[in-house]
């Protein structure tokens, strides 16, 4: 799976359990770092782990994707899922607020979803 495939079914997943504003920046331009990352905020402990377990069982269930390495904690409040060309970060609001890396990465463009084809009736 290409790398923006995988970026944006890690943000359709978080959106599966209510994300709050769930997006991705695309780094290829502006960083070695990574290609993708994809932040996403959650309200609560559990919300955050029903969030980061979603993308983990759904990727590992249906595309025996697993990530690379795991950093951070529930109680912490962010969690890191490294896939290596793609990072996802869970945080808890008021840290993404604190650390602000859409601003961090301001100079990457965010990634808008493809539109789904409209089913026909």
């Amino acid at each position: 799976m290409d790398s923006r495939k995988l970026a944006l079914l890690c943000k359709d997943l978080a959106d599966n359990k209510k994300a709050e504003d769930a997006i991705v920046l695309d780094l290829r331009k502006v960083s070695s770092v990574t290609d993708f990352f994809v932040l996403m905020s959650g309200t609560s402990e559990p919300h955050l782990r029903a969030i980061v377990d979603e993308i983990r069982d759904k990727l590992r269930e249906d595309h025996n994707l697993r990530p690379n390495a795991v950093d951070g904690t529930l109680h912490g409040g962010w969690i890191v899922l490294d896939f290596f060309d793609v990072i996802v970060h869970i945080m808890r609001k008021d840290l993404r607020e604190k650390y602000d890396l859409e601003t961090l990465w301001g100079d990457a463009p965010r990634v808008k979803p493809r539109k789904k084809a409209a089913l026909k009736s």
